[in-house]
């Protein structure tokens, strides 16, 4: 077997610093809703965070911080209520719920999710993003990673089978609109549907590809292996994180365009972040062979690693958008240390094996 290059001692001192980094900066304001999707990826890593410091050290400061901001929100979710952006902080939420057994935690997310349930949206799949109505579907393929989790998460608390039936429907057809079975990607949406990079190839985005592989990861930690629904998602992930592996450049990291890389040369560390971990998941669960996806996930840690500053700052990380665009040391998001996080504890239970 093949042996990380990493100590768990390592990846735990580099997770804190970067975690405490984020924390000590982060903003406020109306352009830092604590209620959005940037928000949620970042508490969905403290989350992972704080379950193995307090685990490790029984130390429970990270959960301290997360129960103060959501208290600070009343758990609610985000405003529009059919977008897959306002949802997903209900997947921490449920995740505190689930720690400290508060239902006040889950009350909003059960009540948003059964009301959409109870009233989904009948808009078929559109390209003109200057009409609402294409955001009360799942047409881009970040909602693969914001909303579908929620609804796993639900049916694991609850039994209902009503969550995943909704969560499948919903899913399968956003994987039929954007699936390229040729290539085995993702288009972001529908508007990069024959577009073309300088190289002359598809238009495949780094992080929008990152945003489906880690959502499979949350819904495969909640459903049963055993369940009728489970092999879609299952081999979804299998397939999806084989031909990411092939894409990965050879400084470690995967670019913001996955076929043009040479047209966006620098290092991106969101979308960096979300393969990781999700490739790191694959291997301690045994879905994906250690032997060939372990050098990856070595090769990725340690790019990720070498993008962190001497203070903690994690640069790299594409600012917000829909598509590949350039990126420099300098620029970073919650987001991309939301996938850090997420990464590092996965990497961390991989050190120890």
């Amino acid at each position: 077997m093949g042996q990380p290059k990493f100590s768990s001692e390592e990846v735990n001192a580099m997770m804190r610093k970067v975690a405490d980094w984020q924390i000590a900066n982060l903003k406020e304001g109306v352009e830092h809703d604590d209620l959005d999707w940037r928000r949620a990826v970042l508490y969905m890593g403290m989350v992972d965070w704080a379950e193995l410091v307090e685990k490790k050290e029984g130390n429970s400061a990270y959960y301290q911080w997360l129960l103060r901001l959501g208290r600070k929100n009343h758990f609610q979710m985000g405003k529009w209520l059919y977008h897959a952006d306002c949802i997903a902080v209900g997947q921490p939420f449920i995740d505190l719920y689930l720690r400290y057994g508060d239902k006040i935690m889950l009350g909003p997310v059960m009540s948003r999710a059964d009301w959409i349930v109870a009233n989904p949206s009948h808009t078929p799949m559109m390209l003109d993003y200057g009409k609402i109505e294409t955001l009360y579907r799942w047409t881009w393929c970040d909602a693969l990673f914001m909303a579908p989790p929620v609804y796993a998460k639900l049916y694991a608390l609850s039994g209902d089978r009503k969550y995943l039936n909704f969560m499948d429907k919903e899913y399968r057809a956003s994987y039929a609109y954007l699936y390229d079975k040729q290539d085995h990607l993702f288009y972001r949406d529908g508007t990069y549907f024959g577009k073309k990079e300088a190289n002359g190839k598809k238009v495949f985005w780094g992080r929008g590809n990152g945003w489906v592989l880690g959502g499979l990861v949350e819904i495969l930690q909640v459903l049963p292996s055993d369940d009728s629904f489970s092999r879609f998602y299952q081999d979804l992930f299998v397939e999806l994180s084989g031909r990411l592996a092939e894409l990965q450049c050879p400084d470690g990291y995967w670019h913001a365009s996955l076929l043009d890389p040479s047209s966006y040369p620098s290092p991106e560390t969101s979308s960096t972040g979300l393969i990781v971990y999700a490739l790191a998941y694959g291997i301690n669960q045994g879905l994906l062979d250690r032997e060939k996806f372990l050098p990856v996930v070595s090769k990725g840690w340690k790019a990720l690693c070498e993008a962190v500053n001497s203070d903690g700052k994690l640069g790299y990380v594409q600012p917000v958008g829909g598509a590949p665009d350039k990126v420099s040391r300098e620029t970073t998001e919650v987001y991309g240390v939301g996938a850090f996080l997420l990464a590092g504890c996965q990497i961390y239970q991989l050190s120890l094996n």
